[in-house]
């Protein structure tokens, strides 16, 4: 179970390497993974106690110096962030479907757990810019109602302002739009 995660964004792929390595030293976290992503950029997740990330986060902003993107570390995120993120979560039906998209990977996460958070529905993806021009994309599905309340409680989180491209909700996709999502 994760309790507190950490993120952080750079622009540089030597120094994003550089600054996962300071991360798993500064304190006793856990390295969920460090990778290169499009375009040019590194990505860090990582989890342990509150502190020990905060520890951390901070150890990797400082050797990031210019190259850091952005962070986030959210404590007591929701599990079906990290599910989503590795891209392992099946939901369990498909009364309409959401879409949020952004031009940063961390507003992404703060949506993302904003949205769960906000009313009852399945992340099927948090999609982390590798691939798709550093853009980011999180992917839900639930009752209508639902997923609009989490789409809207997404966009709209402190950490997203400025960074949302667009969004949607889909009632009642057709069964192909959803099994293109998987």
């Amino acid at each position: 179970m994760f309790e507190t995660i950490g993120f952080l964004e750079m622009n540089s792929i030597a120094k994003g390497v550089e600054a996962a390595d300071a991360i798993l030293k500064a304190a006793d976290v856990d390295l969920i993974f460090a990778k290169a992503g499009c375009p040019g950029k590194y990505y860090i997740l990582f989890t342990g106690e509150v502190a020990a990330v905060r520890a951390s986060l901070e150890a990797g902003a400082t050797i990031g110096e210019n190259y850091t993107v952005d962070q986030c570390l959210i404590p007591r995120v929701h599990p079906q962030v990290i599910t989503a993120i590795n891209m392992s979560a099946v939901p369990s039906g498909t009364g309409a479907v959401g879409v949020m998209e952004f031009y940063s990977v961390t507003a992404s996460i703060f949506a993302a757990d904003a949205a769960v958070k906000a009313a009852d529905v399945d992340l099927i993806d948090v999609r982390l810019g590798t691939g798709i021009g550093g853009k980011s994309f999180v992917v839900m599905t639930g009752e209508v109602a639902a997923v609009t309340a989490s789409v809207e409680a997404g966009i709209h989180t402190e950490n997203a302002s400025g960074m949302v491209v667009s969004s949607v909700v889909i009632p009642n996709p057709r069964k192909e739009i959803f099994e293109s999502l998987l």
